[in-house]
């Protein structure tokens, strides 16, 4: 337990709102991870919350919460990280951090890549990395030969902009890494 509450303490730190630069959160991990689930980098609304995917618009809770079995979105931020670790499933950014006007992928530039590979090595029972989008995807699988013992998951975007595939189908895709869960 103590683990968790240094993972979720650790994560409460606030990010300044700006125009220019952008950094992401500290990761929300515990030794047993099994999971590494990277965003891109946090939106206007989750830097000012201090909170990852504040955007009540953002599917991620709804779309990890089916894929672990579990109702995020009726829970407290706090219990969501605590029943996101004790599923084995952590939380992070492939960008440490860049600069960006608004919340859009599209506009992050001078990127700074979070070290993915450096975190994944402090994990013995990490499996895979999968990837909210196609931004963290671009981003973080480089960190990655193609020789990698952890499997690497592109996921579709839980952002609000992300309308290409339907709700029901992001959670199909989402609920694929169960397989790699207790």
């Amino acid at each position: 337990m103590h683990d968790l509450r240094h993972a979720i303490g650790r994560q409460g730190n606030r990010a300044r709102v700006n125009h220019s630069l952008k950094s992401a959160f500290a990761p929300v991990v515990s030794p047993d991870t099994r999971v590494l689930v990277c965003g891109s980098l946090p939106g206007e609304a989750s830097l000012r919350a201090g909170r990852y995917y504040a955007n009540p618009r953002n599917q991620f809770w709804q779309l990890i919460g089916g894929a672990i079995g579990c109702d995020l979105v009726a829970l407290d931020y706090e219990a969501r990280l605590v029943a996101l670790l004790a599923a084995g499933v952590g939380l992070w950014d492939s960008v440490a951090r860049a600069t960006r006007q608004g919340s859009l992928d599209t506009a992050i530039r001078a990127v700074e890549a979070a070290p993915l590979a450096a975190l994944a090595a402090t994990l013995p029972d990490l499996r895979a990395i999968a990837f909210n989008g196609g931004t963290s995807w671009r981003i973080g699988r480089r960190q990655f030969g193609p020789e990698s013992a952890l499997a690497l998951v592109q996921l579709p975007s839980s952002s609000p902009a992300y309308c290409r595939v339907s709700v029901h189908e992001k959670q199909q895709a989402w609920n694929d890494l169960r397989k790699f869960l207790r």
